[in-house]
């Protein structure tokens, strides 16, 4: 039965990943074509740095990713520590709405979010889509992330040392800062990379939210499908795939070091 189940496995990620293999192979072609390796060469990768509308759309998305990890990392935790003192039936409500953003669609939360800014703008003609509308969507979308990797570490802290803190005349803010913060430090890293990761893949969010002057990398990267074949999008996707993976890498590691060391103790 465990070698079904290893077969299995196997085939699954066989399906999963032969489609990516098979892009970053042709990443190296040596010649322009979809079906016919010839050589190895990293022309495409040199035409892709040297290629400014790529570039000018990279520079965007992780201004963009960065900002808005940030952002939404200060603000879902600060969010995940006020859901956490909450209880019974207000605590589950919290969570619930929490929860939407995460569960639905994500063309939803890019036309809601589209309706909105179009809304407000009517009011103020000075104002347009773009880089402030992209970034406070990114936020809007990533901050339920950010709090559902913070509320476990801090459902499994020990509030008796934050009150033993408070009774030795530790300030509240100096108090968490001190105390829950290095509790809690793992998962607001892990959801600050997730945020990170999240906001440099999206496309739909971007699409509809970004308007016509500014555009991101998978804006850029949707582009390039509408023009001729070029081996760039191999390029640029194999780069792109190989940063989230180590991102994620880095997530999975941090998740286990903590687990490693709560089951040797």
């Amino acid at each position: 039965m465990k070698t079904f189940y290893k077969i299995y496995n196997a085939i699954i990620f066989i399906f999963l990943y032969a489609p990516i293999v098979v892009m970053i192979v042709f990443s190296f072609n040596g010649i322009k074509s979809r079906s016919v390796l010839n050589g190895f060469s990293l022309q495409w990768y040199s035409e892709l740095f040297h290629d400014s509308v790529i570039m000018n759309s990279l520079y965007v998305s992780v201004i963009l990713a960065v900002v808005s990890a940030l952002i939404a990392t200060l603000i879902g935790t600060f969010a995940a520590v006020g859901i956490n003192s909450m209880k019974g039936f207000k605590k589950q409500s919290y969570l619930a709405v929490n929860n939407i953003p995460v569960v639905s669609p994500e063309i939803v939360t890019a036309v809601s979010m589209m309706i909105l800014f179009v809304f407000i703008i009517s009011f103020f003609n000075t104002l347009e889509m773009g880089f402030w509308t992209l970034l406070i969507a990114h936020v809007t979308f990533c901050i339920p992330y950010v709090v559902l990797e913070v509320l476990p570490k801090i459902k499994g802290m020990d509030s008796n040392i934050y009150n033993a803190a408070l009774d030795l005349g530790c300030p509240p803010a100096k108090a968490f800062l001190k105390v829950v913060v290095p509790q809690i430090k793992p998962g607001i890293i892990t959801g600050a990379i997730l945020s990170f990761t999240l906001s440099l893949d999206d496309f739909v969010i971007s699409y509809f939210n970004s308007g016509s002057k500014i555009q991101t990398l998978s804006i850029t990267i949707y582009s390039m499908t509408k023009k001729p074949y070029s081996p760039k999008i191999n390029a640029l996707s194999t780069l792109l795939f190989t940063f989230v993976m180590i991102l994620l890498l880095i997530i999975n590691i941090r998740n286990f070091r903590p687990r490693k060391k709560a089951e040797s103790k």
